[in-house]
């Protein structure tokens, strides 16, 4: 990925030191990786939104409003996966590093794979 913005569901505080949430809909903020050119120009936070009014679809349009091209996942479930194709974000696989910085790094360097139909979980309330 050489130009565009990354998401990671985060811990805490996030930033690019930071570790990935287990559960994207749960995460405590989004990292937000400005990526040009293949460098990272800018690291930003948001704080994400409770999603019981408007079910998975919250954090969907909520990374949209934002301009989201990417979104990196240990696990997501089959409704907002689906959900994020239709807004045009990618949602890239990785269940394995806790660590943010190198899981972008592998995206910017085109070595993350897309998340898979057969990858999605079951989600939070099943």
């Amino acid at each position: 990925m050489k130009n565009g913005r990354i998401a990671i569901p985060s811990n805490g505080e996030g930033g690019l030191k930071g570790t990935r949430a287990g559960h994207f809909g749960h995460c405590d903020v989004f990292t937000f990786i400005d990526v040009e050119n293949g460098e990272i120009k800018e690291v930003t936070t948001l704080s994400n939104l409770e999603h019981a009014q408007g079910g998975c679809m919250v954090p969907v349009n909520l990374l949209a409003d934002n301009r989201v091209n990417a979104l990196v996942v240990g696990g997501i479930g089959m409704r907002p996966l689906m959900g994020f194709r239709q807004v045009g974000i990618d949602v890239f696989h990785d269940d394995q590093r806790t660590d943010i910085e190198p899981v972008v790094m592998d995206l910017i360097a085109g070595k993350l794979a897309e998340i898979t139909n057969d990858q999605v979980c079951g989600g939070g309330g099943q």
